[in-house]
């Protein structure tokens, strides 16, 4: 017993002297400049790009830009020769673009590095002297920094950005969601998210005047009532031995319960390895499959969640009609205003509101036989009054409208209008917030 607390120490010196003195070879170490040509093929967001020499096909490195001096390190899926579009599948400095001469660097510390000119930091693994020996681009678009043994020491495939790639998961106790990009312009954060959250996969957008994002899909509950998502990872396998098709979709586990199975999205009738699942900037969730075997057109959309007629209404989606309109059939078919309804532009827009002195200045005028995007997942609250329901929003400067359901009496409030849904109970009204 007394000669325990030496070995002891001698186990971890021992260790952490191992982990030290492990390195990068000179050969396996880089520095690359941001500077040179663009490259000449079709990329996604009309983006210009260079390429590193970090591929593996179909994947490849790049530093890309949409504006003027603000690039993005990505992973690029596809290839030239299909004369396709390619897309991104991974960002590393989302929301922190570098510029013209950026570098990006691994050194035999083991540590893979992004920095502007300056030597500003803009991204990095945090790596340094934590056993990394190698990095590797690994068939399935996995970017890896790996240890003597092979373990990965850090893997891009826990860093998803809006998209999964086969083979890929989210983890309840590691990345559970994706967030999309916000435009084509513009490639940080956006307000919509892909989350694995309890027994259920959600959707969510989050609106600047809420603390909280907005609901608006849910799916159905995974499991057998119990316990809780531990993990769902994208997979694509054959569906027969003869593969007449290919499976997408997830495999998951339970936590807390025995249950596991999957949840298949699409059966394209060719192999489907090449694929990726994205919450996109107008917040719908699709599949792009990229088919090597063709010398054009090689990507396909072989699934959309919303998509007007198999799956969800188009009408779903909070901002199908920008910040306000009526949408009906997967049409934006009306703008309401207060005298009532005209034909539908990109110029219908809420009511500009005074500053908000406790509901004294402002009034409201009806939307009859619609609901609320989150209608779907919430009622509101209540059974109260309509007047009641008026002063509640009134009285919360947050609150651009709301929506009653007279046949309940529930109210419910909303930070953002958005889309309205066209409903033919007229029992459905919307109140919009308006001047006195």
């Amino acid at each position: 017993m007394p000669c325990s607390l030496p070995i002891f120490i001698f186990f971890l010196v021992f260790c952490s002297s191992n982990v030290a003195n492990a390195i990068v070879p000179p050969s396996g170490t880089f520095k690359y400049i941001n500077q040179g040509e663009f490259g000449e093929y079709s990329v996604e967001y009309l983006a210009d790009y260079r390429v590193l020499p970090l591929y593996l096909f179909p994947f490849q490195l790049c530093f890309y830009n949409t504006t003027p001096n603000a690039f993005t390190l990505a992973l690029r899926m596809g290839h030239h020769r299909s004369e396709s579009i390619m897309r991104w599948v991974w960002e590393a400095n989302r929301g922190r673009p570098v510029g013209e001469n950026a570098t990006l660097t691994f050194g035999s510390n083991g540590n893979l590095v992004l920095a502007d000119a300056d030597g500003t930091v803009a991204w990095q693994t945090g790596t340094a002297n934590k056993g990394v020996v190698g990095l590797d681009l690994l068939p399935n678009g996995n970017l890896v920094l790996y240890d003597k043994k092979g373990k990965f020491i850090w893997q891009s495939f826990d860093h998803p950005t809006d998209t999964l790639l086969v083979g890929q998961t989210l983890r309840a106790n590691g990345p559970n969601k994706l967030v999309s990009r916000t435009s084509i312009a513009d490639g940080s954060e956006g307000p919509y998210s892909f989350v694995m959250e309890g027994r259920y996969l959600k959707l969510y957008y989050k609106s600047m005047n809420s603390a909280s994002p907005l609901l608006y899909y849910r799916s159905y509950e995974f499991g057998n009532g119990q316990g809780s998502l531990a993990n769902l990872k994208f997979y694509c396998s054959p569906e027969t031995e003869q593969a007449y098709a290919f499976e997408l979709g997830f495999t998951y586990d339970m936590k807390g319960s025995p249950s596991s199975g999957t949840y298949i999205f699409s059966r394209p009738k060719y192999n489907s390895t090449y694929s990726m699942l994205r919450v996109e900037s107008d917040g719908n969730l699709k599949i792009y499959t990229y088919n090597e075997n063709v010398d054009w057109g090689a990507w396909d959309n072989t699934y959309k969640l919303f998509d007007g007629d198999d799956h969800e209404s188009l009408c779903n989606l909070p901002k199908r009609c920008g910040s306000l309109g009526i949408c009906e059939d997967n049409q934006c078919v009306a703008c309401p205003r207060p005298k009532g309804s005209v034909g539908w532009s990109k110029s219908c827009v809420p009511p500009a509101l005074p500053p908000c002195k406790g509901g004294a200045n402002v009034g409201y005028y009806k939307v009859v036989g619609v609901e609320h995007f989150t209608n779907g997942y919430t009622e509101g609250d209540g059974p109260m009054k309509l007047n009641d329901c008026r002063v509640k929003c009134s009285n919360d400067c947050g609150c651009l409208g709301l929506f009653y359901r007279e046949e309940s009496s529930k109210c419910l409030l909303v930070p953002e209008l958005g889309t309205l849904v066209k409903v033919n109970n007229l029992a459905r009204v919307a109140y919009i917030k308006m001047p006195k």
